[in-house]
């Protein structure tokens, strides 16, 4: 049981991070991750998202959707379930951190249609019955852990880009060429743990 949790939590946050193992979420990674504070704000909108999103849609789809034979408005159910939390983080940001919620801007909303968010619940969704992540603490933890993966790399590459900023970069790397170079190496760094799980 302990390891099935550990396998989760090194697989989703490390080994198979959606961002940059399964290349989901990519809009915000690089719309976001100019400035740490800014990429901070949104880790967090993502993390509380994407776990409640993996709770909520684990809990619709095997008590309403399974059981009436309705599996096929799953995508669209996700959807609602997904939507109604980004609005409930932005009505909280908009009261709490009027900053944190200009600085985001669109980027906010857009995580109704960030394609990590809606990738780790259907994931959840086609977990083998007989695995721990069919259940519903199961896909919480790996909605959980999957957001805390998201978090990391959007925190490194806004890392990263900060310190590029201040760096001397060739004239045909400047702007965008070098933000998708240091992607890609970020990328292929997280391809050594491949071999933990």
């Amino acid at each position: 049981m302990v390891s099935e949790f550990l396998f989760i939590t090194i697989g989703a946050i490390l080994v198979n991070n959606f961002v940059l193992s399964k290349f989901l979420g990519i809009c915000p990674f690089l719309g976001v991750s100019k400035k740490l504070d800014t990429a901070l704000g949104m880790s967090g909108a993502v993390i509380f998202v994407m776990t409640l999103a993996s709770l909520v849609s684990h809990l619709v789809n095997h008590f309403v959707l399974v059981p009436n034979g309705l599996e096929f408005l799953q995508t669209l159910v996700f959807i609602v379930v997904i939507a109604s939390l980004v609005q409930l983080v932005e009505i909280m940001l908009q009261k709490l951190s009027t900053k944190l919620y200009e600085s985001l801007g669109i980027f906010l909303p857009l995580i109704t249609t960030n394609c990590a968010v809606l990738g780790c619940v259907v994931i959840n969704s086609k977990a083998a019955p007989e695995s721990i992540q069919s259940t519903w603490y199961g896909a919480t933890i790996y909605g959980f852990c999957s957001a805390v993966g998201f978090a990391l790399a959007l925190i490194l590459f806004s890392s990263l880009r900060e310190r590029l900023d201040l760096a001397q970069v060739p004239k045909a790397f400047e702007g965008t060429a070098i933000s998708l170079i240091t992607a890609g190496i970020l990328a292929m760094a997280f391809m050594g743990f491949s071999g933990l799980v």
